[in-house]
């Protein structure tokens, strides 16, 4: 299995189990989430609870959650919003931070595809939703999530490069 950390954290963000697409010239992976249930399941064993003794209810928590099934998995973190100058102000930052970690040829791709990049997202500001890692790092790779005209389920938008390939 192959697990995808923050490059700048090592925060876990993804894994093979979520195919991805590169968008934008590989800058840009894009990830199908689902909403799931999570919590309890009922299970029909035939017995009948009527002739036990203790009643109706014994103590079981029957809570059940409705979650998306990528930030439940990695613990993803909901942060507040960006405007426009706020989020060229990030991404500038995420450049000087993440340019040094990258290998001359990763720098070079990075370099050229940011900026096509940045332009995809900006006038989706409005429609994302932004997660950082568990850690909730102030220097960490944010996920985009948003629906897409007519979709269900979201879609997780991760800067390639700011991931790190780990096998476990």
């Amino acid at each position: 299995m192959l697990v995808y950390t923050d490059l700048l954290t090592g925060d876990e963000l993804l894994s093979d189990s979520f195919p991805y697409k590169e968008i934008e010239n590989g800058i840009l992976w894009e990830v199908e989430g689902k909403w799931t249930t999570k919590g309890c399941v009922e299970v029909n064993i035939g017995a009948n609870p009527s002739a036990e003794e203790g009643g109706e209810d014994e103590g079981v928590d029957d809570s059940v959650e409705k979650v998306v099934d990528i930030v439940d998995t990695f613990r993803l973190q909901e942060q507040p919003t960006y405007d426009k100058k706020g989020f060229i102000a990030y991404i500038k930052k995420y450049i000087k931070l993440l340019t040094p970690k990258l290998t001359p040829e990763q720098q070079e791709e990075f370099k050229k595809g940011i900026e096509g990049a940045t332009k995809y997202l900006l006038p989706k500001l409005k429609d994302f939703q932004f997660f950082v890692g568990e850690g909730m790092h102030d220097d960490s790779t944010i996920v985009f999530a948003y629906y897409k005209e007519g979709a269900t389920n979201p879609t997780f938008l991760y800067f390639g490069h700011g991931l790190k390939e780990v096998k476990c």
